[in-house]
């Protein structure tokens, strides 16, 4: 075996463990949310508190929003452990605020909704790790994007209109699943770019990317798919 195979091998092996830590933390943090969510879901005295008053409901979101932007920016200078504690917590707290969104579809429809978007996340996070074409350009349009669909969600907030939402929910798809691919491909590139022995707090924040494009996705689909309780 020949030096480069040799280079060769331990890079591919490299990215192999960066990406399964990765994988392996946002499976956890979706088991979190998804037990969360049904604990609270079942508990009619939880609901009535997160239903009747506004500002607990608004409080968990704001919370969920600090917390990720404390993560994303902080998390590489944290403890392994540290950044793990912080997105297994966020992810609990996202299970609370998501329990309030899937009552009101019916339990098939979320299950059936789950499938597919576990589907589509696999084919374009594949996608994103196995083509040889960057990224980078598509990347910075669907941040862009983004940026637009959190707009239009906060004028939703206040103008209940049908033809803005059926717009969010679509412009929704396209974005995250462009994002989805994105950050595949991003990840892969950063585990080759990690120094030697500190790719623990590295996996916490890529974990958390993907993590939110997979649950943002599934809302997205829910509502063209969900069928209403």
């Amino acid at each position: 075996m020949d030096a480069w195979t040799t280079t060769r091998a331990g890079t591919v092996e490299r990215i192999s463990a960066f990406l399964w830590k990765v994988y392996a933390w946002m499976a956890i943090g979706l088991g979190i949310t998804a037990v969360v969510a049904f604990v609270v879901a079942s508990s009619p005295e939880m609901l009535r508190v997160l239903v009747g008053n506004r500002l607990v409901f608004f409080g968990l979101v704001i919370a969920e929003l600090g917390l990720v932007f404390y993560l994303s920016a902080r998390a590489t200078q944290m403890a392994p452990s540290s950044a793990a504690g912080l997105f297994a917590l966020y992810s609990a707290l996202n299970g609370v605020t998501l329990s309030v969104v899937l009552i009101a579809y019916t339990g098939e429809s979320v299950a059936t909704t789950f499938v597919v978007t576990a589907g589509m996340f696999g084919a374009l996070a594949f996608f994103g790790s196995t083509t040889k074409r960057s990224l980078a350009g598509a990347g910075q349009f669907f941040m862009m994007g983004l940026v637009g669909l959190i707009l239009a969600s906060i004028v939703g907030i206040f103008w209940h209109n049908d033809a803005l939402q059926f717009l969010i929910s679509v412009v929704g798809v396209i974005v995250f699943t462009g994002l989805t691919a994105y950050d595949a491909q991003r990840l892969k590139q950063m585990a080759l770019a990690l120094p030697e022995g500190e790719a623990g707090s590295y996996a916490i924040v890529g974990a958390l990317a993907l993590y939110l494009d997979f649950v943002n996705l599934f809302l997205m689909l829910l509502r063209f798919t969900g069928r209403r309780d």
